[in-house]
């Protein structure tokens, strides 16, 4: 009965996030939809952390790229076709991720993890230093892409319900396609990898190509985000590139627990609603300018009480005790 509450609740809150724009709310709107992007975000990011066991701390290198690569591809005050330029900024993600994935996965633990900063940091200083990202400043996307067929507009992205429902697709569309992935062969084979890489080995499995199709994937998919985000905020600059948005989706992965898609979707949701709470000055007045320091206090209450993360809590409280499994 539980199994089936689990599985039946992602829709059932899919369906009410749906309904959520007959509320008429632009402010709340527009938070829900940043969550919604860094869901697919920490999606990414949890394929690679929680089942693949590879802890990156330069993720956002793709997250920002797939910005960069819209930015750079709309015409300047013109509007750039989604059809063709979302699969192009996911392309550019991908490439970008087989390359480096090529060479980070030759090493391990803290060494990966360097590495991983070290590409994401060059990407940033590329974009900062040169005039090719507009420098510190960034670019502008003056007009948000369009969705024509022909001389037919499928959907009017200016209209912030109809953005606001195609990101809601796109993150239900990417947890569908990780929950496929992670339940066939290849997906179980790196959890095997995760759990013992050098066993997985000795039976014959291609680690290193497993691990690189895991990392393009990953990549890909936070270039979904990223060109998301790009559109929603209609700038890029190189702070979506930094150390900061890594650490930031990271902690959203652990916040809502690791090695489970639906813990990737509340980490992102608790995350960034309690960002917005805290930092309110409305609420905590010139405490607010300090809301990191009450978020990292709640992260490490979260770390040490609920190792399993927030998913982690429904699961304990849906678990029978033992002598009520054994009377049964």
């Amino acid at each position: 009965m539980y199994s089936r509450l689990i599985n039946f609740l992602p829709w059932l809150v899919v369906g009410l996030l749906a309904l959520f724009p007959l509320l008429e709310s632009t402010f709340y709107m527009q938070l829900l939809t940043k969550v919604l992007i860094m869901a697919i975000f920490a999606m990414s990011l949890d394929l690679l952390v929680g089942y693949t066991g590879l802890v990156s701390f330069g993720h956002a290198a793709y997250f920002g790229l797939a910005g960069y690569a819209l930015a750079l591809m709309a015409p300047k005050y013109e509007v750039v076709n989604l059809w063709w330029s979302l699969p192009a900024a996911i392309g550019v993600c991908a490439l970008f991720a087989l390359i480096t994935g090529m060479l980070v996965l030759r090493t391990r633990g803290i060494y990966f993890i360097m590495v991983t900063l070290a590409f994401a940091q060059m990407l940033f200083f590329i974009f900062h230093d040169t005039k090719l990202g507009g420098g510190s400043d960034g670019i502008y996307i003056y007009a948000k892409p369009t969705m024509k067929l022909g001389d037919v507009d499928v959907l009017n992205l200016e209209k912030l319900e109809n953005f606001y429902w195609l990101t809601l697709i796109l993150m239900a569309a990417t947890y569908l396609l990780l929950r496929r992935v992670l339940g066939s062969t290849f997906g179980r084979a790196l959890v095997g990898i995760k759990v013992n890489e050098h066993r997985m080995r000795a039976l014959g499995f291609p680690v290193f190509r497993y691990q690189l199709s895991s990392f393009v994937l990953s990549g890909a998919l936070a270039g979904v985000a990223g060109y998301l985000a790009a559109v929603q905020y209609g700038f890029v600059n190189p702070e979506i590139l930094s150390w900061h948005q890594s650490g930031a989706v990271l902690m959203m992965v652990i916040l809502g627990g690791m090695g489970t898609l639906h813990g990737a979707v509340i980490g992102a949701f608790a995350f960034v609603l309690l960002q917005e709470v805290l930092s309110n000055q409305a609420w905590f007045g010139a405490s607010a300018k300090h809301w990191q320091l009450a978020m990292g206090l709640f992260i490490m209450l979260v770390a040490l009480y609920l190792p399993q993360g927030m998913a982690g809590l429904a699961q304990k409280f849906g678990r029978k005790p033992a002598a009520e499994t054994a009377d049964e």
